[in-house]
């Protein structure tokens, strides 16, 4: 078992008992604004407290087998197996601990825009989807894209695609900002080495949880034919959809559903999530010149560095992080990148 794991099981125990109380009280459920976040909390902890005890109570019956079962037994590798499950899924618990946000256990609306670079950048974008496609399967997260946009030669100008899935948010909002990459581009007759860069931006779905009040006239709503890369159409119908924000410039797209109406709803569900992380966003940083703290700049700041050549490593500059197997990361193995972040936020 990890000796650096958090979990405080007294704290957790009372920190259920203490909501239970609270939800016993007269009056709670009369105030409906107020019980969700406490219902929402509520079974937050008491999951993670049943899946603490059904781990505990894993851990002893291992234990005793342990006690009876020697290496020359053939029941040994199968104790193995069970050891090495029960190892995974304390990880998982102990990450899982670290989510604070009351927006982590939602699914995650991602997009990766190239940037400038033009072919090293949009086959940077590719490699990027890959990387987190395979993290969501290995989590367990369906992937489901909404919106491509290819790249002329190879690669991707951008893309955008939902990982659905407990938690999705909470781990992958630890991805948002820009990721540079430094290699020998193959694209480069002369071998020289590049340094490109893409953009990586996470919002948890929200779906009809949220009220974000769109005045009709303020959309511009686009509909063209999806298309791939040499113009090879996907379909022979107008069934993709653009829809403008005009307030904010938003442009939201979707054409990977069946249907004009679909890709649509889905359209505005993305521009829904969006806008309501973006007005989220700009209270907050009207409260930080407030209070006269320097802002973030988002662009040309990377977050991370992937380096090929002339020796490899994956570098994370917000918490000091790092490996030298790039290719365990750019096969979705990006859990210790993870982790070293939510633990440097929950230590803040």
């Amino acid at each position: 078992m990890r000796s650096e794991a958090i979990f405080d099981q007294e704290n957790l125990e009372q920190a259920v008992k203490d909501m239970e109380m609270s939800m016993s009280k007269n009056g709670f459920w009369d105030n409906q604004s107020g019980q969700d976040s406490v219902i929402q909390k509520y079974k937050r902890y008491k999951n993670l407290l049943d899946s603490y005890q059904d781990l505990r109570k894993k851990w002893e019956e291992i234990r005793e087998l342990e006690e009876i079962i020697s290496p020359r037994d053939p029941e040994f590798g199968e104790l193995s197996q069970e050891i090495e499950a029960l190892y995974r899924a304390v990880e998982e618990l102990d990450i899982q601990l670290l989510f604070q946000g009351e927006d982590d256990p939602k699914s995650a609306i991602v997009t990766i825009h190239s940037g400038a670079g033009g072919t090293e950048s949009q086959d940077w974008v590719q490699m990027l989807a890959r990387l987190y496609t395979r993290f969501c399967e290995r989590k367990g997260f369906s992937v489901r894209v909404t919106d491509t946009l290819e790249g002329e030669e190879v690669g991707l100008k951008h893309i955008t695609f939902i990982a659905e899935g407990e938690y999705a948010y909470g781990y992958l909002k630890s991805e948002r900002g820009v990721h540079r990459l430094i290699r020998i581009s193959p694209f480069d007759s002369n071998r020289r080495r590049h340094t490109t860069f893409a953009l990586v931006e996470v919002t948890p779905e929200w779906e009809d949880e949220i009220e974000v009040n769109i005045a009709p006239e303020e959309l511009k709503i686009e509909t063209f034919r999806a298309s791939g890369r040499g113009g090879q159409h996907v379909n022979v119908t107008d069934s993709a959809v653009r829809i403008i924000h005009l307030p904010t410039g938003m442009v939201v797209q979707c054409q990977n559903e069946r249907s004009q109406h679909q890709n649509k709803a889905l359209a505005l569900r993305v521009l829904k999530a969006r806008l309501y992380e973006y007005y989220r966003e700009e209270q907050s940083k009207k409260l930080m010149e407030l209070k006269g703290e320097a802002k973030d700049i988002a662009w040309g700041s990377q977050i991370r560095t992937y380096v090929f050549h002339p020796y490899t490593m994956v570098k994370d500059h917000r918490t000091g992080h790092e490996t030298g197997n790039i290719g365990r990361v750019m096969d979705g193995e990006i859990e210790d990148f993870i982790e070293a972040y939510l633990r440097k936020e929950r230590n803040l």
